[in-house]
């Protein structure tokens, strides 16, 4: 198994994130400040949330105005949630799977003046939405580390690192086109960490297709890793 594909390696940066003594109440990123919960997922300790602001335009707070609405699966501390809404997004909403990642979303929202236009909510990927619900721009950075299908989470913050036989990324295949609204469009951010061959195949079984709208390499300790902005789109 190819090192940077280890889920091993993945699972282990996550004990050893949750273990650190040294876990900051407040930390910076792209020139703001965040507020950071214990064992809600840490951009502080983890470069994968700065990658997700670059691919997607986020990271420079005088960048173009973004409108519409926007919903992000796998909040952790918002930072990506409210930095749409600083952006112009005028409806927001942050789903995750962690009540401490819920929670750290709002106190950001709070922070950065945006609570009124970020709505941060507990749920399995869709599964907290109303069922009416439909939004412009779909977006999950997701847990894109292939881990065996019969390996069972050990703490909340494991699942923002890997995904068992990749079933989280099948459900949100399947599902994430029908929250759409029309002219819409879902995003997912990718990584060389993760199979992406596997994730063509489950695309296809899915009658999705997947195209990269923006790549990036970036450095994450010793290693080169690419990243990737794709878009989801369901095959008619």
């Amino acid at each position: 198994m190819n090192v940077i594909q280890d889920y091993r390696r993945s699972l282990e940066r996550s004990r050893q994130a949750l273990a650190r003594e040294d876990w900051p109440a407040v930390f910076t990123l792209c020139g703001r400040e965040w507020d950071l919960l214990p064992g809600v997922f840490a951009p502080v300790y983890s470069p994968t949330t700065e990658f997700s602001m670059r691919l997607m335009g986020l990271a420079d707070p005088a960048a173009a105005p973004r409108t519409g609405s926007f919903l992000e699966i796998g909040c952790g501390s918002g930072v990506i949630a409210v930095a749409s809404a600083l952006g112009g997004c005028d409806r927001v909403v942050a789903v995750d799977i962690s009540e401490a990642a819920v929670r750290n979303t709002a106190l950001n929202a709070e922070r950065h003046g945006v609570r009124d236009r970020v709505r941060s909510l507990r749920g399995d990927l869709f599964a907290g939405l109303a069922p009416e619900e439909r939004f412009d721009t779909v977006f999950w950075h997701s847990n894109y580390v292939l881990a065996p299908a019969e390996y069972q989470y050990r703490t909340m913050l494991e699942r923002g690192y890997v995904d068992p036989g990749y079933a989280t990324h099948r459900r949100f295949l399947t599902e994430a086109p029908g929250r759409l609204a029309p002219g819409g469009s879902v995003l997912l951010h990718f990584s060389g960490r993760g199979d992406l061959d596997g994730l063509l195949r489950i695309a296809e079984e899915c009658g999705r297709a997947l195209t990269v709208l923006r790549s990036a390499v970036f450095r994450e300790g010793e290693h080169e890793v690419e990243h990737m902005l794709i878009e989801v789109t369901a095959v008619s």
